[in-house]
């Protein structure tokens, strides 16, 4: 990894993303920011993941979003991002938004996985250790864990928040009711939810119709994790699946099976919208996504610079007409 000093760029806010705050809260967020899920592990570039932290935090993104198992192997994006602030940005963590997550596998044995107070606690502090950090900005359930009450995975959020180890909470992927009940739960402890992280994108809608109208009539924030519908809505798919993206692989989220004849002619007709929008097909997906004020920030994967660049682009053009809203509607249907 590079040993150069860097400093952030003097014009780093009024260049910036934009922000945005954060539900009902004085907590505000870039309407960009970086998850590192993929490409921040041991497996992965660390000058490339440098420069991309760096140039992430010299255009305004100052929220970074991690979970325990991101990295291969996992962990490692944590203990790799925690040395790159210690080296690179010791001076800035003010300046930052750092969150992790728990609630998916993470070691073996009974207690290294869903939502107890046992697991939950243990994993934010192997968070801490890794990213040698004192706190994190926000802690997240990772997902809704159906065999421990809801009142026990509150409950260790809540006292995350008064041992402050974690300054806000936040619940990830869950149910609607259960989501409802997790708001009443944690506003009852004292440590009202900050933020709902949840799927959405032009091909996948399902939370308008729930998880978006529920967290503004509780004065919750939302952010949102695979707008680009883990890469099909950008120019890799345009003409079929490439040998080594990741639709051509058997494993991960994205199979050969989704990306049906049907499919890529719709990806390609609003390739042609963003077109005649002046923008790349990943830009227009990440504006369609911030187009609405009930999604405070998008979090993006990027694998290098150049495409990090790229999404950033996306915030030059957020507004849509009418007749393209409803066009990308009826292909995202």
């Amino acid at each position: 990894m590079s040993t150069n000093t860097y400093t952030p760029a003097p014009d780093r806010y009024s260049n910036s993303v934009g922000f945005q705050n954060c539900g009902q809260s004085g907590l505000k967020l870039p309407r960009i920011s970086l998850g590192l899920w993929h490409n921040f592990g041991d497996v992965d570039d660390a000058n490339e993941a440098l420069k991309m932290i760096e140039f992430a935090f010299d255009h305004g993104i100052t929220h970074f979003d991690l979970a325990n198992n991101y990295g291969t192997p996992f962990g490692s994006a944590e203990t790799n991002f925690g040395n790159m602030l210690k080296k690179h940005f010791a001076g800035y963590r003010d300046e930052m938004i750092i969150s992790s997550k728990a609630g998916h596998i993470m070691w073996d044995g009974p207690y290294g996985d869903g939502g107890s107070r046992k697991y939950m606690m243990a994993s934010l502090h192997q968070s801490l250790k890794r990213m040698q950090l004192d706190y994190v900005d926000i802690f997240y359930s990772h997902r809704y864990d159906p065999n421990t009450p809801l009142e026990e995975t509150m409950g260790a959020l809540s006292d995350m928040v008064k041992q402050g180890k974690a300054l806000y909470v936040g619940i990830s992927k869950y149910p609607e009711d259960k989501a409802r009940e997790a708001y009443r739960l944690l506003r009852e402890n004292g440590t009202p939810c900050l933020i709902n992280q949840d799927r959405y994108s032009i091909f996948t809608r399902d939370i308008e119709k729930s998880v978006l109208p529920l967290a503004a009539a509780n004065g919750v924030g939302t952010i949102i994790f695979s707008p680009l519908a883990q890469g099909m809505l950008s120019d890799k798919y345009l003409n079929g699946i490439p040998e080594n993206s990741r639709a051509a692989h058997s494993y991960g989220f994205l199979q050969k099976s989704q990306l049906t004849p049907e499919k890529i002619a719709k990806i390609r007709e609003l390739n042609t919208i963003a077109q005649q929008r002046g923008q790349s097909l990943a830009q227009m997906a990440l504006a369609w996504c911030l187009r609405t004020s009930a999604v405070n920030s998008v979090i993006i994967g990027t694998s290098s610079v150049q495409q990090l660049q790229d999404n950033i682009d996306a915030v030059k053009n957020l507004s849509f007409t009418d007749e393209e809203l409803w066009r990308i509607g009826e292909l995202g249907a």
